[in-house]
């Protein structure tokens, strides 16, 4: 049977993380939960996003899914482990800042994180930190907004505000390129962050590797599905649609549609259940 694979955020920066599944586990169904209507997570209390990564687990658990991926790194460092401990028998894979990935190809030593406040000051960002102490320095920089920025920008196609934001973060950061004590390398530290490539290499250019960790997120689903080991009773029933992807929000489904056609990539006569509105 097809496995079934469960995948939210607070918007639609897990799109990012959808598109690396979905090239790692091309045979597999996703639902897709963009939680946009409590969103932005990464300005919230640890409270919010507890109660809304819950919810929207206990909706995704009613579609009897296989595995879930929480595709925010917020979400993440505040509520994983809870809920794998709520849910043992079920994988769920996190996401965080691709610090080890950059480590692996930084020439300075010198690497960017561009992160949520949030996300930057929780306990399982700093115990990844503390992880790589003296392996490089890292350049820490909150981006307050910029999350609330591509999200909005689905909707109205203006991408000013993102270009002026990414300029002030990158400007507070400091010196890139590739010279000895400048940036080499920049982790994009919100699944949102991806879709603002555009401006950031425009800013930056081709010398500074930017690093993402979709790739990385769905080699791990790959693992963890064919680790798993479900009684016959557990195994998920049919869904009505035969849709190889269902896409849900909990805020403006016109906005996931929008987004959904400009970043993820589509199938030829791929059958898509787009942007359903859901009430959680």
């Amino acid at each position: 049977m097809t496995d079934l694979v469960g995948v939210f955020d607070s918007g639609i920066g897990g799109l990012s993380i959808l598109q690396a599944l979905r090239a790692e586990l091309p045979e597999s169904r996703f639902i897709y939960i963009a939680d946009s209507g409590h969103a932005p997570y990464g300005e919230r209390t640890d409270a919010h996003v507890m109660a809304r990564s819950r919810a929207i687990m206990a909706e995704l658990l009613s579609r009897q899914v296989q595995a879930l991926v929480i595709a925010c790194n917020t979400a993440t460092a505040v509520a994983i482990e809870q809920l794998r401990a709520d849910y043992p028998d079920l994988p769920i894979i996190g996401v965080e800042p691709a610090l080890k990935p950059a480590l692996a190809i930084s020439r300075t030593r010198c690497i960017g994180v561009m992160a949520t406040r949030s996300t930057l000051a929780s306990a399982k960002f700093k115990a990844l930190l503390a992880s790589l102490a003296g392996q490089a320095e890292f350049v820490l920089q909150p981006c307050d907004g910029l999350a609330d920025a591509i999200e909005r920008s689905a909707g109205s196609n203006d991408t000013s505000t993102i270009h002026a934001l990414c300029a002030k973060n990158t400007q507070a950061m400091g010196f890139f390129g590739s010279h000895s004590g400048q940036i080499d390398t920049l982790v994009l530290g919100c699944t949102h962050y991806p879709f603002a490539t555009e401006p950031l290499r425009e800013l930056l250019g081709p010398q500074v590797q930017l690093v993402s960790n979709g790739p990385a997120v769905a080699r791990q689903t790959r693992l963890k599905l064919s680790q798993r080991v479900l009684p016959a009773a557990a195994q998920p029933e049919t869904l009505e649609t035969e849709s190889s992807l269902i896409l849900l929000s909990t805020g403006d489904e016109r906005v996931l549609q929008v987004a959904t056609q400009r970043w993820l990539p589509q199938r030829p006569t791929e059958p898509i259940f787009l942007a359903n509105k859901l009430n959680v």
